[in-house]
């Protein structure tokens, strides 16, 4: 999770244990120290933010595989759809 602390609080809430909080013009900082934890498997964040880095560090993200990367807001899918195509698999399926 990496966010606004607004934006991080409610995951933090939930029980998300990392999440590192930063402002917006401070985002290419904290990533690479994100991306260099080993222990994250899944990254989340605000999609907008995602579209102010640089073009090259997007294509990258978008193409890990660890850490995988989950986009909120923009364009208008639920969060099941985006862990489906993040992961090629539906984790809801059968319930």
């Amino acid at each position: 999770m990496l966010g606004s602390e607004e934006f991080v609080q409610g995951f933090k809430l939930a029980g998300v244990r990392k999440v590192y909080s930063c402002k917006e013009s401070a985002l290419a900082e904290r990533l690479v120290e994100v991306l260099a934890d080993k222990g994250i498997g899944v990254l989340i964040m605000r999609d907008s933010w995602l579209m102010g880095l640089p073009q090259g560090t997007r294509a990258r993200l978008r193409a890990s595989v660890r850490p995988v990367l989950i986009t909120l807001g923009g364009a208008e899918e639920d969060l099941r759809d985006k862990v489906r195509r993040a992961i090629g698999i539906d984790l809801f399926k059968g319930r």
